[in-house]
């Protein structure tokens, strides 16, 4: 079995090391810092017949079945499809589940991520199990949004804070995974990543960098109309929507910071502080804010799956976006 990540050495020493365990464990923090991994370590030391210390031994019946995936006493919940929600039928198997008696005479343990795409009536019928689940059952939830769970699953939980690791600890990290970069190359993935050093990791592999070199320099040219946004709208094609709206909110946030402080050295990454300094001196701040707010909505619809037409909507962006230097 792998290694914890680094930065959850302290974390794991505080989890595995309990002597005795909480009938339902909320992990919860940002995506991309290794929580399903610390989850999976843990089932597996709490469902192995002869722990090592702090780990599962690997070589036990109960070990063997997990690393086969076909562990009796081991139930996953997921969505059935990506971004997709977790049913209620799903949890009311889940709930069969914990009522039964270990098959291998330990304990069972039930993995929930993320436990924020459970909608509300599947959310409701976890909350018995999770209160008083049937004999030795641990469930261990994974949240990367944990404001969007009730309340009363929260409160059922131990909760365990998994932060995000230091920029110096991410970056020795990335170091080892991504040899062929240069330590600027790492340190803007770990930048578009919002600190996470996973997803830095998936961002290479994806070529987001060479994605936003390309959307960058249309933008330096839709300002300088050399390009119209339906143009430059059907040349981001590759690039995700998500993306588009995490990076367009950044930068109008860092074009409403500046405006308010005047601060050069909070004008975000090298490849648009000019851009970002340049709308911020010749944009009025009503319209930054108008910008702001309407990004804000879409993005959310975009988080949220909505149907939504691309072109039109990068189309209406990029208007918007063109039009900000200018009287309000």
């Amino acid at each position: 079995m792998a290694d914890v990540y680094p930065w959850q050495n302290a974390l794991w020493q505080q989890l595995a090391g309990r002597t005795q365990h909480a009938h339902a464990y909320l992990l919860h923090g940002p995506a991309g810092i290794g929580k399903r991994a610390l989850a999976e370590r843990l089932m597996a030391r709490l469902l192995c017949q002869k722990p090592d210390g702090l780990n599962a031994c690997g070589q036990c019946k109960s070990c063997y079945l997990l690393a086969a995936g076909s562990h009796p006493d081991n139930f996953i919940l997921e969505p059935e499809e990506a971004d997709k929600a977790i049913k209620v039928d799903q949890v009311r198997e889940l709930v069969g589940f914990v009522v039964q008696t270990a098959q291998l005479a330990g304990r069972k343990v039930v993995l929930v991520e993320p436990a924020e795409a459970m909608n509300l009536n599947a959310a409701n019928a976890l909350l018995k199990s999770l209160e008083e689940p049937s004999g030795d059952t641990v469930l261990l939830l994974i949240s990367h949004q944990p404001s969007r769970l009730l309340p009363t699953v929260k409160s059922r939980c131990v909760q365990q804070a998994c932060p995000l690791p230091s920029e110096a600890l991410s970056m020795q990290w990335l170091a080892e995974a991504l040899p062929d970069c240069a330590d600027d190359e790492r340190a803007e993935l770990l930048y578009l990543a919002a600190g996470s050093p996973l997803i830095a990791t998936r961002m290479h592999a994806q070529g987001v960098r060479e994605q936003r070199a390309q959307v960058v320099d249309g933008v330096k040219k839709l300002i300088k109309q050399q390009i119209a946004p339906s143009q430059l709208a059907e040349s981001w094609n590759a690039v995700s929507l998500q993306l588009l709206f995490d990076w367009f909110c950044d930068w109008s946030q860092l074009l409403l910071r500046y405006q308010l402080t005047r601060d050069e050295a909070g004008l975000g990454q090298p490849d648009m502080r000019k851009v970002v300094q340049y709308l911020a001196e010749k944009s009025p701040q009503a319209k930054v804010l108008n910008i702001q707010e309407w990004l804000l909505v879409q993005r959310q619809k975009v988080l949220g799956k909505a149907n939504l037409n691309r072109v039109l909507l990068l189309e209406a962006l990029l208007v918007q976006w063109a039009s900000l230097p200018g009287p309000r």
